[in-house]
């Protein structure tokens, strides 16, 4: 297998983690309009399709990964019906904005948010019946070591379902997607978060990132069972899904 080079948000000598916390906070107020924006709106229907993947499986304890801003976990209250859903994530302001959203619309007794390290979770094995991440685990600092992680609180026969970007192979898709996300993207979030590495950090983590079977390779590696890719909108997003034997 290919080691594509660690990718991170900054040229620091702090580690990944720690820069990709920054870049988070620092962006947190203009993240949810620029999804919106930069996705055409798609964003929302990627995240109901991958939600999809548990309707079957009726979850009553949920732990939503990079919770960020807690679309996921909101949506995921709202569709499957759980009796709890956690969602963590290591930026403090996205949580801050996240609270404000479940407070709003009234989900504060089943969505609840804490700080939390993916590649350290605080739960006992086997605590939940699924989980989910958005957008999130090409910006683990360690990645088999988070996935490792979310295997171990879930219980047997739960299922985790991993949305996340993916490159396009079809022409001429893969050159106006490359074009989109190196130059205009950028350009765009620049001009919105004042943030000048957060979206140029976009494009080249998604570039490092093992996407495909690669990935699905990772997951069997790390333990996970039944492992699937769904590519999604001509393959600028993937639904990974997997479960614990």
């Amino acid at each position: 297998m290919e080691n594509k080079p660690v990718v991170t948000p900054y040229q620091s000598p702090e580690g990944k983690k720690e820069q990709v916390e920054r870049m988070f906070d620092k962006i947190a107020h203009r993240y949810d309009f620029l999804n919106r924006l930069l996705s055409l709106g798609i964003d929302v229907w990627w995240r109901k399709k991958a939600l999809g993947y548990l309707s079957a499986l009726k979850p009553k304890q949920i732990l939503d990964v990079a919770t960020g801003t807690a679309d996921v976990a909101i949506m995921a209250a709202k569709m499957l019906k759980p009796d709890a859903v956690i969602g963590i994530d290591i930026a403090n302001q996205m949580l801050e904005l996240g609270r404000g959203k479940i407070a709003s619309q009234g989900l504060g007794e089943v969505v609840t948010l804490e700080t939390g390290d993916s590649e350290a979770l605080r739960f006992d094995t086997g605590t939940f019946d699924a989980v989910t991440v958005a957008f999130g685990v090409r910006n683990f600092e360690n990645l088999e070591k988070g996935l490792q992680e979310m295997y171990r609180v879930m219980r047997s026969g739960g299922r985790v379902v991993i949305l996340e970007f993916s490159r396009p192979h079809i022409f001429p898709i893969k050159q106006l997607y490359n074009t989109y996300f190196k130059y205009v993207l950028p350009l765009i979030g620049r001009l919105t978060s004042r943030d000048i590495r957060a979206y140029t950090y976009l494009f080249e983590s998604v570039q490092a990132f093992p996407e495909g079977e690669q990935f699905l390779q990772i997951l069997s590696k790390t333990g996970y069972q039944n492992t699937q890719c769904e590519r999604l909108t001509l393959g600028i997003c993937s639904i990974y899904s997997a479960t614990k034997p």
